[in-house]
C-alpha cells in the first residue's frame, strides 16, 4: 500500500510540475484521436482498456485521457499536431531492461552460438576490445536503438560493456544520446587486457558524467559491474563507493546461478551480505536463471528486480527454470539484439508460452487435464511495459496515465496479423509483428511516424549514411570474426571448480543422410 501511495504521489508531482512550467517553454502539444487505449487500472493492477478514447499530450508528458464522444469540455491548444487513431491500439512503450547495444555488428555471425562461446568470442572479454573502433561502438550503437524505436521500444537499461577506452566509452555515450531513445546508460567497469585500468575507468565515468548534454537528454547514466563475486575487496569498495556518490540512475550485474560459476555468486545475497542490496537506486539482476528462494524474498524486502530474457536464455542455454516464481519483481530484456530481434512484445509472447507449457507440463505430468492457463496476455503485457518502470523505480515510464511519460506506441488495428481483435492487449501480445508499428513516441517526440524512422534532432548524419557506415564496419568486424577459429570448450568452464563442457545431442530433422544442421 505504501509503495502504491508514493507511486501516485510521485504521478501527481511530475503532472504538476509540468503543468506549472508549461507557460514557461515553448509548448508543443500532439492529440492521438479516438484510439483504443492500454492505460493502467491501480485498483486492480492490471490493463485498463479505454475504447474511443483520445490522449493529449503536451511538451514530454500526457496532460489529459479524455472520451472522445465528449471532446468539447476538454481545451486543445490551437496549435496542436491532431493524429487520428480509429481502428489503432494506443500501447505504453516496451522496456528493454538487459541490452548490450554496441554488438549490432555481429549480427547473424552467432546464430547457433552458446554462452560459454560467447563468453570468449563474442563478450567484453574478447577480441572486441581491439578489433572495434569507437566509430565501430558509435554506430553498432546507434544502428541498434534504431531497431529497438522501430519495433516499439522506448526505453532501454544499456549494460555498455564496450568501455574499452575514454574513445570508445564515449563513442557508445554519444550514440545513444543521438538515437533519441529513453536510456539507462550503464558503465561497465571491468579488468580488460588493454591497459585501461580500473582507475581509468572511474576517471573516465566521472568525466562523462558531466557532460551537459546529458541535461537536455533522455539519457541518465548509471553503472554495470560484474565483478562482486570475483575481484579484490579494494576494488569492489570503490566501486560501491562510486556507486553511492555518484548519483547514478542504475547499478546492473549479470547472476545466473545453478551450474554457471563465473556468475553464480553475483546474487542478491552477496549484494545484502555486503549492505549494498537496500539501496536508494534501482539494483537490476540479469537473467537470475536459477535464482534460490532467499534471493527472491530479498528482493521484494528491498523492491529490487531481476531481467529475464526469454530468447536469450533459451538460445544461449543459460535456461531459467526458477525465474517464473519471482515474476513479481520481474521484467523483461533482450540480450544480445545481434543473435535475435531486438522486439520486446516477441520477449513477453516466448515467455507467455514457454511459462504456460512448463506449468501446463508438470499438471499432465501428474495426468491431470488442466482446466484454466497459468498466465495470462495481461501479465505478459504487464512484463513489458509497467514492470520495467517499476524496476528502474520510474513510475511515469510504461504506462498510459494523467502525468506519464509520453512514451508511446500506436498499432494499425488493421492490418492484416491484426484485423479483427477485440482484445487489445492480446491482439498486441500474441498476433502484432514489428510491421503493425505505425507511430512510436518518446518524451514527446516522434521517433516513428507513419511506419518511418524519425531521427533525433541535430544528427549530422541522413538515416542512409548512418546505415551505410554501419554496414562498412560490419562487413570489417564481420570479416575478422569469421576468420578467427572458434574456441576449443574442453576442460572446465572455470577451471577448478568442477564443471566440465559437455556435447548436447544434436537433433536431426531430415530423412536418410544428414541431419540439416
Amino acid at each position: 500500500m505504501k509503495s502504491r501511495l508514493v507511486y501516485h504521489w510521485l504521478l501527481y508531482v511530475a503532472s504538476l510540475v509540468h503543468i506549472l512550467l508549461v507557460p514557461f517553454v515553448l509548448a508543443g502539444s500532439i492529440l492521438l484521436e479516438e484510439g483504443t487505449v492500454i492505460s493502467f487500472d491501480d485498483a486492480s493492477q492490471s490493463p485498463r482498456i479505454l475504447r474511443n478514447t483520445s490522449i493529449l499530450i503536451t511538451n514530454d508528458r500526457i496532460t489529459t485521457i479524455f472520451d472522445s464522444s465528449n471532446p468539447s469540455d476538454v481545451p486543445i491548444p490551437t496549435d496542436t499536431e491532431r493524429v487520428p487513431a480509429q481502428g489503432k491500439i494506443i500501447s505504453p512503450g516496451f522496456i528493454d531492461t538487459h541490452k548490450h547495444g554496441w554488438q549490432t555488428a555481429y549480427k547473424t555471425i552467432a546464430s547457433n552460438t552458446t554462452l560459454a562461446e560467447y563468453y570468449i568470442r563474442y563478450g567484453e572479454f574478447s577480441q572486441a576490445e581491439t578489433v572495434f573502433t569507437p566509430e565501430d561502438i558509435y554506430l553498432g550503437q546507434l544502428v541498434g536503438i534504431y531497431e529497438a524505436l522501430n519495433a516499439g521500444v522506448t526505453s532501454i537499461l544499456d549494460h555498455a560493456h564496450s568501455t574499452f577506452s575514454r574513445e570508445t566509452a564515449s563513442a557508445s555515450l554519444n550514440a545513444s544520446m543521438d538515437g533519441g531513445v529513453r536510456m539507462w546508460w550503464c558503465y561497465a567497469f571491468h579488468n580488460i587486457s588493454n591497459g585501461f585500468s580500473l582507475e581509468d575507468q572511474i576517471e573516465n565515468f566521472n568525466e562523462l558524467k558531466k557532460d551537459e548534454r546529458l541535461g537536455e537528454s533522455t539519457v541518465e547514466v548509471g553503472i554495470a559491474y560484474d565483478g562482486f563475486s570475483t575481484a579484490a575487496k579494494e576494488e569492489v569498495q570503490s566501486i560501491m563507493d562510486l556507486a553511492t556518490t555518484s548519483n547514478i540512475s542504475a547499478l546492473t550485474i549479470h547472476y545466473l546461478g545453478g551450474p554457471w560459476p563465473r556468475f553464480s555468486a553475483n546474487s542478491p545475497k552477496l549484494l545484502h551480505d555486503l549492505d549494498f542490496l537496500n539501496t536508494s537506486f534501482p539494483i537490476v539482476f540479469s537473467h537470475s536463471s536459477f535464482i534460490t528462494p532467499e534471493d527472491a524474498s530479498l528482493l521484494r524486502q528491498t523492491n529490487q528486480y531481476i531481467s529475464t530474457t526469454p530468447e536469450s536464455e533459451m538460445h544461449y542455454g543459460h535456461d531459467h527454470p526458477t525465474t517464473p516464481f519471482i515474476q513479481d519483481q520481474a521484467a523483461l530484456g533482450v540480450d544480445t539484439h545481434f543473435t535475435y530481434s531486438a522486439d520486446i512484445v516477441t520477449q513477453a509472447r516466448l515467455w507467455l508460452q514457454s511459462t504456460r507449457l512448463e506449468f501446463f507440463r508438470q499438471t499432465l505430468n501428474r495426468w491431470r487435464i488442466p482446466r484454466n492457463s497459468p498466465m495470462s496476455v495481461n501479465q505478459a503485457f504487464l512484463l513489458a511495459t509497467r514492470a520495467g518502470g517499476l524496476a528502474l523505480r520510474r513510475p511515469d515510464v510504461g504506462v498510459i496515465q494523467v502525468g506519464a511519460k509520453a512514451d508511446i506506441v500506436v498499432f494499425d488495428g488493421s492490418s492484416p496479423s491484426m484485423l479483427g481483435w477485440t482484445d487489445p492487449v492480446a491482439a498486441v501480445i500474441l498476433h502484432s509483428n514489428v510491421g503493425d508499428v505505425e507511430h512510436v513516441l518518446v518524451n514527446g517526440k516522434w521517433r516513428k511516424r507513419d511506419r518511418q524512422l524519425v531521427l533525433k534532432e541535430g544528427l549530422n548524419m541522413s538515416r542512409d549514411e548512418v546505415e551505410g557506415k554501419f554496414l562498412e564496419s560490419a562487413k570489417r568486424i564481420q570479416e575478422v570474426w569469421m576468420q578467427t577459429p572458434l574456441p576449443d570448450l574442453e576442460g572446465e568452464f572455470e577451471p577448478g571448480l568442477g564443471v566440465p563442457y559437455a556435447d548436447v545431442d544434436v537433433e536431426d530433422v531430415v530423412r536418410g543422410n544428414g541431419t540439416g544442421y
